[in-house]
């Protein structure tokens, strides 16, 4: 009789708000089996995405990177031989030591993303820049207009604990596609509509799987999610549903605000949104009509050019209203501020210097090609470590972050778990661990847990984790911090300690730690997070950033520069593919089969005056250059928007570039993001 597999309890590592709580079976040493969601966390609750459920052929691909590699040709190329990890590692040392000593250590930058979320896999690096005097990063990629549009207001990432959904009698999910990229929510959606009879409003600009699932599907023009929000406020003065009582307490200026929204009606807001009065009508009579309403934000919404006027706006209404007082009410994006780690070790705060740049992660393509606007009076960017990104995919403006990375004074190191675009340039490519392969530690900004995640299985191959490999090019390098001699647990149970969270070993026995805060807290029932108590309508963007004078100083529809125009006049939208989690899963043979190939959605009326038939190969374009997609015809687009789903390898589209070849790496107002849905196009058929 075979032996049972073994049962290990771990958190999903990826780049998504849910970072779900796992079991994970273990076949042997060397090899996992199921993945699957933990019945025993309530966010959770035995649910998780199918990507991650087949994790194994992630983790057991045969095209995993294995062995060190040393580039023999041309960049771009996949021309490499096998070396050992003493001679990769003391290559990549040596290059940034040479660079150091011709320019100084501003040319050396260390570059990180979301390819991990654990804090010491990818917090080490941060360690690293700062005691070497590296140029710094910025991440504002992801999350930098939403957070900007969100803090705005309230001061702090907080908001209804997410299970609180499951008491709402309305839930408006608002800017994501929830059934493809964070199935955790359709949980406790589903639970509100099963015990409670609730109802679902989803807002977004195309026809998805979670529009599928709603009682009403609002599709609003990208970009024009502040001219709804702003009518629907309009409406609750209009009609009675303002909550005078509650905004005289907790908001700044409602007087002011009240006199502004009065020529923002429902017929303003239709010629702006493409929405009828009919449907702005309805959305706002079942809202202000329900004490239980939640609203759900993603980050989709803030993706354009006026996206962190349209968030602010947005988080406007439960505050006109009042809709705080009750579980099932207020507005949910992120519970990022109920983490209180001390990231002293992991980042090496204690070593911070004075006056080193900071390039924005964005920017990379701009700066690799000696942009001043990004360089400053620095040197130029000739050393590099990747870890836990795939710039070459994923960037904006791929066509300069390709040529970029194909200058020949760039030494570049890349740290990664397959041949990605970007490792095709590297000199030096190091086979990274996944995280069954590697400990580290995870909080959420979908919920309210912290997770530990143990090392389940042996690495595969001769494959390190960030944090050794850090380590070890820390000490070539000669850095002398404490947390270069420690282990991943050793930095994660002190890390705990300091931060007055439960140490590892209590962590390990209970898998998770639930880090929620009172319901006064999670509702503001103290007050927003200012000095004075007070909700911001008025937030003054130009103490914000640096293009703060250029926003609307009271919600309002902000008609962003660099839109579409005669010579562009398609807006095209990229959002996430269900199978695929940016670069991430676009090389597994099961998330492709289930996608295909890549499309670009049109509206039968766009299709029929452009000569496009379904199916056929069409080209998009803009100054930024130039690609092939298949046309798909469907109602479910709005005319004039176009929608290419997902972060297909560059090399499945003709001529080998991707989609972000396309997309502007402008510094969007007021202080950095990417406009990844605000990208203005023009189309051809190509065949």
């Amino acid at each position: 009789m075979s032996k049972p597999n073994q049962i290990h309890y771990s958190a999903c590592a990826h780049d998504c708000p849910s970072t779900c709580a796992l079991i994970v079976e273990k076949i042997d040493e060397k090899t996992i089996g199921r993945v699957s969601g933990n019945p025993d966390n309530s966010y959770t609750a035995g649910v998780i995405c199918a990507k991650v459920a087949r994790y194994s052929e992630r983790t057991h691909n045969p095209e995993r990177l294995t062995v060190p590699l040393k580039r023999t040709g041309p960049k771009g190329t996949d021309s490499f031989t096998e070396i050992s990890w003493g001679e990769a590692i003391e290559t990549v040392a040596t290059a940034f030591k040479a660079a150091t000593k011709k320019y100084g250590s501003e040319t050396v930058w260390p570059y990180m993303y979301g390819g991990t979320m654990g804090l010491v896999q990818s917090g080490s690096m941060a360690r690293l820049r700062n005691e070497m005097g590296y140029t710094n990063m910025r991440s504002t990629t992801c999350g930098g207009l939403v957070d900007t549009g969100w803090l705005a207001g309230f001061g702090r990432r907080i908001g209804p604990d997410p299970r609180e959904m499951a008491a709402a009698d309305l839930i408006i999910i608002w800017g994501t596609n929830a059934v493809s990229t964070q199935v955790n929510v359709m949980t406790h959606v589903s639970r509100a509509k099963k015990n409670r009879g609730a109802k679902v409003i989803v807002i977004d600009p195309y026809e998805n799987p979670t529009t599928k699932t709603a009682d009403m599907h609002i599709a609003p023009r990208p970009g024009t999610d502040g001219a709804l929000a702003c009518a629907i406020m309009h409406i609750a003065f209009r009609d009675g549903f303002a909550d005078h009582e509650y905004m005289e307490k907790y908001a700044d200026v409602p007087a002011e605000f009240q006199k502004h929204l009065t020529s923002k009606t429902p017929k303003w807001a239709a010629k702006i949104t493409g929405l009828t009065v009919s449907e702005i009508e309805s959305l706002a009579d079942l809202y202000l009509k329900t004490e239980r309403s939640y609203i759900r934000l993603g980050y989709g919404v803030s993706r354009c050019r006026n996206g962190a006027v349209n968030v602010h706006a947005i988080t406007c209404i439960p505050v006109v209203t009042g809709k705080w007082k009750v579980p099932g009410s207020g507005i949910f994006f992120n519970s990022g501020g109920i983490y209180h780690f001390d990231y002293t070790l992991i980042e090496g705060l204690d070593l911070v210097k004075k006056g080193v740049r900071t390039i924005d992660h964005s920017r990379i393509g701009p700066a690799l090609m000696g942009d001043l606007d990004d360089l400053g009076d620095g040197p130029p960017i000739t050393a590099m470590i990747v870890q836990g990104t795939n710039p070459a995919a994923i960037a904006p403006e791929q066509q300069k972050v390709l040529n970029g990375l194909l200058r020949d004074d760039l030494f570049l190191c890349v740290h990664e778990q397959f041949m990605t675009e970007t490792a095709r340039f590297a000199d030096i490519i190091l086979p990274a661990t996944t995280f069954v392969e590697h400990d580290d530690l995870y909080k959420s900004g979908g919920h309210t847990f912290i997770h530990y995640g143990p090392q389940i299985i042996d690495a595969v191959g001769d494959s390190k984790s960030n944090h050794d490999v850090i380590c070890n090019l820390a000490k070539q390098l000669g850095a002398k911090h404490y947390g270069f001699s420690m282990s991943a647990n050793e930095i994660i149970d002190k890390t705990l300690k300091m931060s007055g969270f439960p140490d590892l070993k209590s962590l390990s026995a209970t898998n998770f730690h639930d880090c929620a805060e009172s319901f006064d807290k999670h509702h503001f029932i103290d007050g927003y997070n200012w000095p004075d108590k007070k909700f911001r309508f008025k937030p003054g963007w130009e103490n914000i950033g640096p293009r703060g004078h250029e926003l609307p100083q009271l919600p309002d529809h902000w008609e962003a520069p660099g839109g579409q125009d005669h010579d562009h006049p398609f807006k095209l939208i990229t959002p996430p593919a269900r199978n695929f989690l940016n670069s991430t899963f676009n090389n597994t043979p099961s998330s492709l089969k289930r996608e295909k190939r890549p499309t670009l959605q049109i509206h039968p009326e766009d299709a029929v005056k452009n000569n496009i038939r379904d199916g056929s190969v069409i080209t998009i374009g803009n100054k930024n250059g130039q690609i092939e997609l298949f046309a798909k015809i469907i109602h479910g687009a709005k005319v004039g928007v176009l929608v290419a789903e997902g972060v297909w390898p560059n090399a499945s589209h003709n001529g080998g570039k991707g989609i972000n070849v396309l997309v502007s790496a402008e510094v969007v107002a007021p202080n950095g993001g990417v406009a990844y849905h605000d990208t203005a196009v023009w189309i051809k058929n190509s065949t």
